[in-house]
């Protein structure tokens, strides 16, 4: 696939993301690690299926992840966070697989009545590689179809590539009242530009560039019932750029707020409308979205163009710790 070729030789595609990066808290940014106002622990899994109505083998992209809170009631006014998240994706038909690990650390301080700075960084081990046997590459064309038994003048040195990599951030959260809570944060990814080709060399060019991803949303109580959480994100990596903005609405169905029915619209600008719907139930979320075509792709792909799962379950550690500990933030 030439598609494959150009990835091989170019560094610049963008990293494996999320239309729900309000549910890849760690992926998005650090400093979310153990950022639970509302429990102790949070576990979470997310699969992703992207251009399935246009290619034999689809991108698929899997994450599991886990954080945690830690002295809570032992640091005044503040606590230390921590977690980890894997990451597995394949892309295409030449087989690029991704494996990336991460552990996540980040401490969280109150520094007013109705403010919260956190700092985070996270260190991962990440691995790619690919099957050379399904790739064809430009001088494999025979003049009408490409036949990847043919000879090739394009050698890769390894199939497989791995290395470090760092990723660190900062969030602040103000909420003035028990009905508004705001957050804002900025990361940086790819901090030491790991090398990542499978050709040999040591081009500047084969270094991962630096990613930059920001954030913003609000929890807005409008009623007892209902609740609303708009967000923008926006990330820009060499020359790749994304912007998301939409928002959600929580509706209780009972008045504990135990089961919940959740609707979202988002926004990709240039590439997607995608609706969201979910529901919670004890503490455990489920929601499900969908990634509408609206760029020229869509002439191709008839408005099909990715759907997500997540799935995030929260807890306590003993169920009077949801009573007996320090409260930094409004609970919703």
């Amino acid at each position: 696939m030439l598609v494959c070729c150009h990835l091989l030789g170019n560094t610049y595609a963008q990293d494996l993301h999320f239309s729900q990066f309000y549910n890849s808290v760690l992926t998005t940014n650090p400093a979310n690690t153990g950022f639970i106002p509302d429990a102790d622990y949070r576990l979470g899994a997310h699969y992703r299926n992207q251009y399935s109505s246009l290619m034999a083998a689809p991108y698929k992209t899997i994450s599991v992840f886990g954080d945690a809170q830690l002295m809570r009631n032992q640091i005044e006014n503040g606590w230390l966070g921590i977690g980890g998240v894997i990451l597995s994706d394949v892309a295409g038909a030449g087989g690029l697989k991704s494996t990336k690990i991460y552990g996540s650390l980040a401490y969280h301080q109150q520094l007013a009545n109705s403010s919260l700075l956190s700092a985070g960084f996270n260190l991962g081990w990440a691995n790619k590689r690919i099957d050379a046997s399904k790739l064809s590459f430009p001088d494999q064309f025979d003049g009408k179809f490409f036949d990847n038994t043919l000879p090739s003048s394009v050698v890769l040195s390894n199939s497989a590539v791995s290395f470090l990599d760092v990723q660190a951030g900062l969030n602040y959260a103000y909420f003035p009242t028990e009905e508004v809570y705001i957050n804002g944060g900025y990361s940086i990814h790819h901090l030491n530009r790991p090398q990542e080709t499978f050709f040999s060399g040591s081009a500047d060019s084969s270094r991962v560039p630096i990613r930059h991803i920001g954030f913003l949303n609000a929890l807005l109580k409008l009623s007892d019932r209902l609740i609303i959480n708009p967000n923008v994100y926006y990330t820009n990596q060499s020359k790749s750029s994304e912007l998301l903005l939409g928002m959600n609405a929580n509706y209780n169905l009972t008045e504990s707020g135990d089961k919940q029915f959740i609707m979202g619209l988002y926004y990709r600008a240039g590439d997607a409308v995608i609706p969201m719907v979910g529901f919670e139930l004890n503490n455990i979320r489920f929601t499900f979205s969908y990634d509408a075509t609206t760029s020229s792709l869509n002439n191709f792909n008839n408005l099909r163009g990715a759907n997500e799962f997540s799935m995030i379950k929260k807890g306590f550690y003993n169920e009077s710790n949801s009573v007996t500990r320090q409260a930094f933030c409004p609970k919703f």
